[in-house]
């Protein structure tokens, strides 16, 4: 994979922030919104709609909660016509979204796959009509997808690899390690993989950790995360002393388990910095997570779709994967490892969880001891 990075504004990148702005200029005076799930002109021909295609609501809430509201407000902003949905997972009913978006007019669509081969059938489709795709989120491998926008997924996992290694520092004895990967068929699962096994393979080839298990959860399923690591607890004797958890659901899958058990809190990663994974981190359960702006993925990718189906030429674009058919032109932003100790440094974001939310309840003397009330 060739990965070109932009700069950081904070923790994210200046460059592609200003790429952003520059494709997400508003054009004035396009007439009457259309309130069907669109801010479309219906007086612009030369305007082409946008169709969104979300992949679930069950690997992450951050499709439903965060990305849906973001991009339709983009849209809408700029006054262009969008339709969202969601697939729930049924790689069938994502393609036959996809048809009936073009069908319905769409000259753009923003794909978040299930999984490369059914994503390479969608874009196959699109190409043969005209429609152009772009990749959101996740890469479609030997696709045909006119451009990619995402996070560098590489990095997320070396976050979560060294936050893992901070965590457990000055840890007695020889520690026992549990990894929990996300989906077999999603090729973000893969690169985070890479990232975090960059890090963490060399303590256990050291002999400084002790690997007592590495599993994959199809679909990024978090009950079947549970079931998966109470039977990794089980061969272990209950003895894991930290848990590489690729996201904050499986994470928390984890953390209760282990509560379950009633065993002690132990190191436990994420990613996504969901409100559950947040206050995770506040009670002790979890001692990090990777936040990525998903306001700034949602604008960076609409910004495209507007350029594209306005029929101009994008700008901004100052990246490229290779999708093992071809290199793609893309955007991708820079993750940021948060823990107890940075948290209030994003609170006010708008995509990370509010302070009246994490600190709620139970958790009120728990974030005033942390600094964060």
């Amino acid at each position: 994979m060739r990965v070109m990075r932009g700069t950081r504004r904070r923790a994210l990148p200046l460059t592609i922030a200003a790429g952003v702005a520059a494709l997400a200029l508003v054009v004035a005076g396009c007439g009457d919104d259309n309130d069907n799930d669109s801010g479309g002109s219906a007086s612009d021909a030369a305007t082409g709609k946008v169709a969104v295609l979300l992949p679930d609501s069950k690997s992450s809430v951050r499709w439903e909660t965060v990305d849906r509201p973001f991009l339709k407000a983009a849209f809408d902003a700029a006054g262009i016509e969008s339709e969202i949905q969601n697939a729930e997972g049924d790689k069938s009913a994502q393609q036959q979204q996809a048809e009936q978006a073009i069908t319905n007019g769409a000259k753009v669509l923003l794909l978040v796959n299930l999984d490369s081969g059914s994503g390479a059938a969608i874009a196959a489709n699109a190409k043969s009509q005209g429609v152009k795709v772009i990749d959101y989120d996740r890469l479609t491998l030997k696709g045909d997808s006119d451009y990619y926008v995402s996070f560098d997924n590489e990095e997320v996992g070396r976050l979560q690899g060294q936050g893992l290694v901070d965590c457990l520092e000055g840890a007695s004895g020889t520690p026992a390690v549990a990894v929990l990967n996300g989906s077999p068929t999603d090729n973000n699962a893969t690169l985070f993989k890479q990232g975090y096994d960059s890090v963490i393979n060399a303590k256990f080839e050291s002999g400084d950790w002790t690997e007592v298990a590495d599993q994959s959860v199809p679909d990024w399923d978090n009950q079947q995360a549970l079931t998966i690591f109470e039977q990794m607890l089980q061969k272990a004797s209950n003895r894991i002393d930290g848990v590489l958890a690729a996201n904050d659901g499986l994470g928390n899958a984890a953390i209760s388990a282990l509560k379950q058990r009633k065993l002690k809190q132990i190191p436990v990663t994420g990613q996504d910095a969901t409100l559950q994974g947040i206050q995770n981190i506040v009670n002790g359960d979890q001692c990090m997570t990777v936040y990525k702006a998903i306001k700034q993925e949602a604008d960076a990718a609409a910004a495209l779709a507007i350029a594209l189906a306005k029929g101009e030429e994008p700008t901004g674009v100052t990246g490229s994967v290779n999708n093992e058919n071809r290199d793609v032109p893309s955007v991708l932003l820079k993750p940021v490892a948060v823990t107890k100790e940075n948290i209030k440094e994003y609170i006010g974001e708008p995509d990370f969880p509010k302070l009246e939310e994490i600190c709620a309840g139970r958790l009120a003397a728990k974030c005033e001891a942390a600094g964060l009330s």
